[in-house]
């Protein structure tokens, strides 16, 4: 199993930046990309942005400028860099990740943390 543990969250009036990041512990070997999703209230889960183990990254439109993603292979740690943030990126985001383990794809993630961005 693969245990993820965000923080960085908080709240921050509009423009400002937070960091976001995501310790992960156990079967690390097994994790291939790595990821933030976020909930808005009454909303779905969306992806804001992903990483492989190599460094591709991925990133949905509404942050592609702003949000920048990145990852420390050595610590298990991925990071989300958010600047210039909007009170529409106000949201519990939650770390993912997946992997392998004995030939089954898993998906793992973390409890979330609270966005608030003031207007």
């Amino acid at each position: 199993q693969v245990q993820l543990v965000e923080s960085g969250g908080g709240l921050v009036q509009a423009g400002g930046s937070l960091r976001l990041s995501c310790a992960a512990s156990g079967l690390v070997f097994s994790i291939n990309s790595m990821g933030w999703y976020r909930q808005a209230p009454g909303k779905q889960r969306d992806l804001v942005a992903d990483i492989t183990s190599g460094g591709s990254t991925n990133y949905a439109d509404s942050v592609k400028g702003r949000f920048t993603i990145s990852r420390d292979n050595a610590k298990n740690t991925v990071y989300l860099q958010m600047n210039s943030l909007k009170p529409e990126d106000t949201a519990v985001y939650y770390c993912n990740a997946n992997g392998v383990i004995s030939g089954y794809a898993r998906t793992y993630w973390g409890k979330g943390t609270l966005v608030t961005v003031s207007s």
